[in-house]
């Protein structure tokens, strides 16, 4: 597994649980080895990876050392009790978005459906490298 591409990272302000610091928030695009990483075990070194960097799972949307999600896999479609792809909240968070468009502006979900497209239907606002929007 290789990063090949990564978006600047952005500030954002937290979501759900207001009462903490912005968040910092960046996209990247890994290369895997298919023989290697399905959908699950991918999700199982990010999980791996997230233990390792200091993540403790306290509270939800609360502070986090770290917080690593696995928005889409190719074209893959799962719906599983603890992975969905697509990302089952991605297209109602610019913050997810905006870096998604920075590694690949065509980029479309499984199905056809534009990031851009979805991103033109939030109520947010970009400045410099902070992302507003209301949560």
């Amino acid at each position: 597994m290789r990063v090949d591409a990564a978006s600047p990272i952005y500030l954002t302000e937290p979501q759900g649980l207001q009462d903490q610091p912005w968040f910092a928030n960046q996209a990247a695009r890994l290369l895997v080895d298919a023989s290697s990483f399905d959908p699950r075990s991918l999700l199982d070194r990010l999980l791996q990876l997230e233990l390792q960097l200091g993540r403790v799972r306290e509270k939800r949307w609360g502070p986090r050392a770290i917080d690593l999600d696995l928005l889409l896999f190719g074209d893959a479609v799962v719906r599983e009790s603890d992975l969905v792809l697509p990302h089952p909240r991605m297209s109602d968070r610019a913050f997810v978005l905006v870096p998604l468009l920075d590694i690949e502006p065509g980029l479309k979900l499984p199905g056809g459906v534009a990031i851009r497209s979805l991103l033109e239907r939030l109520d947010y606002n970009l400045q410099e490298r902070r992302i507003y929007q209301p949560g």
